[in-house]
């Protein structure tokens, strides 16, 4: 059973395996026809960008809202946007259509918010992942309970999401991040399925990566500010073990990942993924990248060059990926980064 906080020997029991080389023994990952990431929620919204004929930006009014200084005593109003992240990933095989929930934003409101203004019915949605248990990921699930009332909900996580953590402020004292419960969500009608190991989801046409094998030598996760309770005292955490994917097969075009905020590192992630499938060919990575802020700096060359080396069809770097980070992606990869935004829809689809 999961304790609300994660001891010293789960985290040890959690420590990722450096594996080289092709997976031995691939998971069957089965393609799709067609997968479509909309950004339900992402740190910025911008009205004014343009799409084209795989992406659809959300409408310039998405929404109204009274306001008596307009004659009409309404405007428009676009999405929210705020430092977190959820995306709705549904995927076609034939004439079957299913839907998952990749985490769900910061604030209970922002999720459904932007699904009521696109026009999106989260009732429909099959299963819910969770990244990890960082509460920019998480605040959604509020949103959601509400909407769905009770009825039982599966709720994808790896065993450490409920792991206490803090960060150390550089002037002395601490700031305590919310933790998730088990014991409220379960309440809530989610029923919570924990998984260390790679999971398949919808008929085996989704992989969640479970925990990512940490292979380069310059993804070295978070600062020693982050920290984790062990169940008797406060340690470092920089590998946020619980951090996991969403991996896509679009039948002959290649791997479609998601990430949440990328703790386990972009590349290794990616590498992980193919791994995991025996597919080596990356179609497009969208999500957080988390290389935001001055101690990251040092991984945003080497990512960068890893990245083109793939050579993604499509690259929407998102959330905690960081405006250094943006420009390089942007001037080393400009035919295949693309601005994100909350509100928008990819379109990918098999050759």
């Amino acid at each position: 059973m999961c304790k609300e906080s994660a001891t010293a020997d789960d985290v040890h029991a959690a420590m990722p395996r450096t594996v080289v080389g092709s997976a031995a023994d691939p998971i069957a990952l089965e393609p799709v026809d067609d997968v479509v990431v909309t950004t339900l929620v992402d740190n910025v919204y911008d009205a004014l960008l343009t799409g084209d004929n795989t992406i659809t930006r959300a409408p310039f009014t998405a929404g109204t809202t009274q306001a008596p200084q307009f004659e009409p005593g309404f405007t428009n109003v676009g999405l929210m946007a705020e430092h977190g992240f959820s995306a709705l990933v549904t995927v076609r095989r034939g004439d079957t259509t299913t839907s998952v929930l990749f985490d769900t934003g910061l604030s209970p409101d922002a999720m459904v918010t932007n699904a009521d203004r696109l026009g999106l019915d989260l009732s429909g949605v099959h299963a819910v992942v969770v990244s990890h248990g960082h509460f920019d990921h998480a605040g959604g699930l509020a949103g959601l309970a509400g909407r769905r009332g009770t009825r039982s909900l599966p709720m994808v996580v790896h065993p450490l999401v409920w792991t206490r953590r803090r960060l150390a402020r550089p002037g002395g004292g601490f700031d305590d991040l919310p933790t998730l419960s088990k014991r409220a969500l379960t309440g809530e009608g989610f029923d919570v399925i924990e998984r260390r190991q790679p999971s398949l989801l919808v008929g085996g046409s989704i992989l969640l990566t479970g925990e990512v094998d940490r292979t380069t030598d310059f993804e070295h996760g978070m600062p020693p500010a982050h920290q984790h309770w062990t169940g008797t005292t406060w340690e470092p955490d920089p590998l946020v073990l619980d951090d996991q994917a969403l991996v896509v097969n679009v039948r002959g075009q290649g791997l479609v990942i998601v990430t949440g905020c990328g703790h386990a590192g972009a590349v290794n992630i990616v590498r992980h993924a193919q791994r995991l499938t025996g597919i080596s060919r990356l179609h497009a990575l969208l999500g957080g990248l988390h290389l935001n802020g001055a101690y990251f700096a040092p991984s945003i060359g080497p990512t960068v060059r890893a990245l083109t080396e793939m050579a993604p069809g499509l690259l929407v770097p998102g959330h905690c990926t960081g405006w250094r980070a943006q420009h390089a992606l942007a001037a080393a990869l400009p035919d295949q980064w693309v601005q994100s935004s909350s509100g928008t829809r990819y379109r990918l689809s098999a050759a």
